[in-house]
């Protein structure tokens, strides 16, 4: 029998949608059984990762404890940013977390490139750098007023807006990453992937929640170890 994931969601509700059909697709399944039972809470009530005034901290942990409650047997996030109250998590909950910035960080490397261009938020940069640093791996990062765009951006897709214009400004963003010395691009933000895809650059993309998917299903199926607390 598989491991039950709960799944720490709503941050945003289409970005964990996005998650959970990636989820099943990647499921080697020929009947609705073969599937993982999964919890979920989409909770787009979580304060907002990026106000530093914020603290949804305490929301998450409290989540994560529910989740517990309710049979999960190991966690997921769906949201980059929100690794960053990783350690409250896990311990309100006694629950293992499959980290979607470390499986993303391992792509990166395995992708055979030296340095990864990361769209991400602030927090979300912070940790990247980190975990690709253990990988030996270099970071690049958008100037700051692309950055600001970048975020710009990022609330523009939570508003339901995934047009042309929307993509194109992605890709440019992307394309600010590659000229700046990036060998392979880490989709770090679970935004992104809603209007940005492999086709659309020329060099290896990472979606980090593709990933985290990934990571999941090996998981729960004992394809893979649990991750330890």
């Amino acid at each position: 029998m598989s491991l039950v994931l709960g799944v720490l969601g709503g941050m945003g509700p289409a970005a964990t949608l996005d998650f959970l059909a990636k989820l099943q697709a990647l499921t080697p399944a020929e009947r609705d059984q073969d599937h993982i039972r999964t919890l979920v809470d989409i909770n787009p009530q979580v304060p907002d990762r990026n106000d530093p005034l914020n603290k949804p901290g305490p929301v998450l942990a409290e989540m994560a404890g529910a989740l517990r409650g309710a049979g999960a047997d190991v966690l997921a996030i769906a949201c980059n940013t929100a690794h960053a109250y990783a350690d409250i998590i896990t311990r309100s909950s006694g629950l293992p977390l499959i980290d979607m910035i470390g499986g993303a960080s391992a792509a990166a490397r395995d992708s055979g490139a030296r340095r990864a261009g990361v769209l991400g938020t602030r927090d979300a940069l912070k940790l990247y750098r980190e975990y690709l640093a253990a990988q030996g791996m270099g970071m690049v990062t958008l100037e700051p007023d692309r950055q600001e765009a970048f975020m710009a951006l990022i609330y523009q897709i939570k508003r339901g807006e995934r047009g042309p214009q929307v993509r194109e400004a992605m890709a440019a963003l992307a394309a600010d990453l590659t000229a700046g010395g990036a060998e392979a691009i880490i989709a770090g933000c679970t935004e992104v992937p809603l209007v940005l895809g492999a086709d659309d650059i020329r060099l290896p993309f990472i979606d980090a929640g593709e990933v985290l998917a990934r990571r999941c299903v090996a998981v729960c199926l004992g394809l893979e170890p649990v991750p330890a607390l």
